[in-house]
């Protein structure tokens, strides 16, 4: 059947499994969007193109499946930037669809025109470092070709965003739809190795207080389950790296909490002062999870890695055994391998102020800045409370969640860490409420990164889309600030700020409000508010000096 390369496209959408497209019309895009009217795809209006990408990245990331985002040329292009570069550093199937002045006036000074001819922005160019594939479509006949490639990139074992960009005239000419034969997913292979999952069992084996270090790698590969059983049958603790966070039950015995320098420093006592093996299980050793590099954590032990990217084997320490292979195939296997040497339960060696947060303590305590503490402390325990399951955590602040939330293996956080972007939490809850209808979802942000998105919350409001926006209000940037206090001798300056009236910004969206001062306020909300069915902004007033004492050197 001959159609249009604009319903091809919409098509292509559907084949891939897509039911949401994020993004906002041009000129550029029209007749794309006009094949959206007849299709199983639902486009989703935003306020601003980077609340399109991140609403696709939260989306991706909570179905482990493709999404997408769409924009005009020139600078809707460019608004995606930010939101793509950060699928990339999480690894997330996003695809970004664009539009392009009409091939025949490349070079001619078009409007919006990204062609990189004449003096002309190139898109392609600035998407090349933060996609896996991007194709600027000038053709039809190597359309086929050029989808195909797209989707290996989109889905293959290392996925990430792929930008296509689609002139204007090209979107109105006709094809075959047996284009659409050409397009062959692909399957990913779970990479085994058995000797050197036997060189690990060997090391588990000889290992006295071995320990865990469950990484995101864990979650994306669905190896929750199985990592949590290793640790039962042998009695081995586990910490997780930030974005790993509930891999298994923070309330278990067998959980240190996160491994990081936000952290309380459970684990990290746990391993310098008891662990003589490390596994890492598709974990980073990245600045904030290794302390900066702490020697101390790696020193006089062994260390196993795991992970399903061959790049990372090796990228920051050397293991005495390194495994290229899918997290949960490699778990399984070194769980039955185990089992079947009948290895005994290790020793658990008693952590010494098990749970304790230390590290958000103010540098000059206060009684401000210790209620403020308990407030943000008394907030993460009632949440996970009263949502013991099923919840969704966007959270672009992450201090005070790192230490404080404590993650069921049935509830979901997902720190901002991959480019650490502020304005990410409300858009991207937002496309994961897309995908997890009746999941009671939270983004939690600074009033500084609010003001950067809070527009994507009446796109909440159009779409019906439950959510609740939690926003610490301190009239700082506070990260910058503790930075200023601990390294710039408290030479303040543009960290500081007045906010609106949230009370009436909240009236002025038709959304509800909750002001928090105390912990009698909190004990109200969780009783009273619906926050699973509506959409609500809560405010909780902190001290502006109420940051954490790690320090952030570099």
């Amino acid at each position: 059947m001959n159609i249009s390369v604009s319903e091809l496209i919409v098509r292509y959408l559907e084949r891939l499994g897509i039911d949401h497209i994020f993004g906002m019309p041009g000129a550029h895009v029209l007749p794309i969007y006009d094949r959206l009217h007849d299709s199983s795809v639902k486009s989703v209006l935003v306020k601003h193109e980077q609340g399109a990408a991140f609403m696709a990245g939260g989306y991706a990331r909570v179905s482990h499946q493709p999404a997408a985002c769409i924009a005009t040329a020139g600078p809707g292009a460019t608004n995606l930037l930010t939101g793509i570069a950060n699928a990339y550093a999480e690894r997330l199937p996003v695809l970004a669809i664009t539009g392009e002045t009409s091939t025949y006036i490349f070079g001619r000074g078009g409007l919006q025109e990204s062609s990189g001819e004449g003096g002309a922005i190139d898109q392609g160019a600035l998407f090349a470092s933060v996609t896996r594939y991007h194709k600027l479509i000038e053709r039809t006949d190597y359309l086929g070709q050029v989808l195909n490639q797209a989707a290996q990139a989109l889905l293959g074992r290392e996925p990430g965003p792929v930008l296509l960009s689609i002139p204007y005239n090209v979107q109105k000419e006709r094809v075959d739809d047996s284009v659409l034969d050409q397009i062959h997913f692909p399957r990913k292979a779970a990479v085994r190795h058995t000797a050197s999952i036997a060189e690990l069992a060997e090391l588990l084996r000889a290992a006295h207080t071995p320990v865990i270090v469950a990484g995101y790698g864990c979650i994306q590969a669905g190896a929750r389950d199985v990592v949590a059983a290793l640790a039962r049958q042998f009695n081995i603790p586990v910490t997780t790296s930030l974005k790993a966070k509930g891999v298994v039950a923070e309330g278990s015995p067998l959980s240190l909490g996160c491994l990081g320098v936000t952290s309380n420093g459970d684990a990290y006592r746990y391993l310098v002062d008891h662990a003589d093996l490390l596994v890492f299980l598709g974990a980073s050793f990245n600045e904030r999870t290794s302390y900066l590099w702490d020697a101390k954590l790696l020193g006089g032990k062994k260390v196993a890695q795991v992970d399903r990217d061959a790049a990372q084997l090796g990228r920051v320490f050397q293991p005495d055994v390194a495994i290229c292979g899918d997290i949960r195939a490699v778990a399984e296997d070194l769980l039955a391998t185990l089992r079947a040497d009948a290895m005994p339960p290790k020793t658990l060696a008693r952590l010494d102020g098990h749970r304790r947060a230390a590290v958000l303590t103010a540098d000059e305590p206060d009684a401000a800045s210790a209620q403020s503490f308990r407030l943000m402390q008394g907030f993460f325990s009632r949440l996970a409370r009263h949502f013991p399951h099923n919840a969704l955590v966007f959270d672009d602040n992450i201090v005070f969640a790192q230490s404080y939330f404590d993650v069921s293996d049935r509830n979901h956080y997902f720190p901002n860490s991959g480019i650490s972007s502020l304005g990410h939490a409300i858009p991207a809850a937002i496309g994961a409420r897309c995908f997890a209808k009746g999941s009671p979802t939270f983004a939690i942000l600074g009033d500084g990164g609010f003001q950067m998105c809070c527009m994507e919350m009446m796109t909440a409001v159009n779409y019906g889309i439950p959510l609740n926006v939690v926003v610490i209000n301190n009239g700082t940037l506070s990260l910058i600030r503790k930075n200023q206090f601990q390294l710039y001798g408290e030479r303040y300056i543009d960290c500081d700020f007045t906010n609106p009236d949230f009370g009436l910004l909240a009236q002025s969206f038709g959304v509800h409000h909750y002001r928090i001062e105390t912990e009698a306020e909190l004990d109200v909300l969780f009783a009273n508010a619906d926050l699973t069915g509506t959409i609500n902004l809560i405010e909780i007033l902190l001290d502006k000096h109420a940051f954490p004492r790690y320090l952030s050197a570099r």
